[in-house]
C-alpha cells in the first residue's frame, strides 16, 4: 500500500502543478508583506513511527513578544491573513515539499507537535503507523471542531482501514470543506487549544 500510495501522491502533485505554482507564488509574495517579510514556518513534527522531520507552512503569524520577552499567545499573534490562509487550508501548500520527499502523504493523520509525543496512550500512538498527511480522516469529520480523543479514534480507524479509494474520498470531502470553509477551530476560539496529558 505505501509503495502505492507514494505514487499515487506524487501523480496528483504533478498533475496539479499548473494551478499549485501560481497560487502557491502569490501567497508567498502576500505573506512576505504582512508577516514581518518573512514566509514560511519550520517546525519539527514526529512522522511515520514517530522519526522527526521538518514540516513547512506558510507563515500565519507575527513574532510578537511581550514585556518579559515571551512570545505572546497564538490568537494575539494570529494575522487576519494567516486567518485566512487556515480557513482555507492555504498554509499547507509548503507541506506539499515534504510529501515529495516522503516524510509525509497527501492523505494521514495530520502530524502534530513533538511535545505531544509522551501523552498518547498506546492506542492513540498508533496513528503514526502510517506517514501523516496534508489532511485526513479526522479533518473530514470535524476538523477543529471535535475533541482530541475523537481525533485520534478517527486517525486509528484510518490506519486500520486505508486504501487508495479511502484516500480518494478524503482528499475529494476536503476540498469541499475548504469550500465550505467548515470546522475551522472550536466554538468561541480562533485556534485548536494545545493537546493536554490531562485528556487521557
Amino acid at each position: 500500500m505505501r509503495k502505492y500510495k507514494y505514487s499515487f501522491d506524487l501523480i496528483l502533485i504533478f498533475l496539479t502543478l499548473p494551478i499549485l505554482i501560481p497560487v502557491f507564488l502569490l501567497i508567498a509574495i502576500l505573506v512576505f508583506f504582512k508577516s514581518d517579510f518573512e514566509v514560511f514556518f519550520k517546525q519539527e513534527r514526529p512522522g511515520l513511527n514517530g522519526k522527526v522531520f521538518y514540516l513547512y507552512k506558510f507563515k500565519t503569524m507575527m513574532d510578537k513578544f511581550d514585556s518579559e520577552g515571551k512570545l505572546k499567545s497564538d490568537t494575539e499573534r494570529l494575522t487576519k491573513f494567516g486567518k485566512f490562509l487556515r480557513s482555507t487550508s492555504l498554509d499547507e501548500l509548503p507541506g506539499l515539499w515534504s510529501v515529495l520527499k516522503g516524510d509525509m502523504s497527501l492523505v494521514g493523520p495530520r502530524p502534530l507537535l513533538v511535545d505531544y509525543l509522551p501523552f498518547y496512550s498506546e492506542i492513540q500512538n498508533r496513528r503514526h503507523e502510517v506517514k501523516p498527511g496534508i489532511t485526513g480522516w479526522a479533518q473530514v469529520n470535524g476538523r477543529n471542531a471535535i475533541s482530541w480523543d475523537e481525533k485520534f479514534e478517527l486517525d486509528v480507524w484510518y490506519v486500520d482501514n486505508q486504501s487508495l479509494l479511502l484516500d480518494i474520498k478524503i482528499l475529494w470531502l476536503t476540498v469541499k470543506k475548504v469550500i465550505n470553509r467548515k470546522d475551522i477551530s472550536p466554538e468561541g476560539l480562533d485556534i485548536m487549544p494545545r493537546f493536554d496529558k490531562n485528556e487521557n
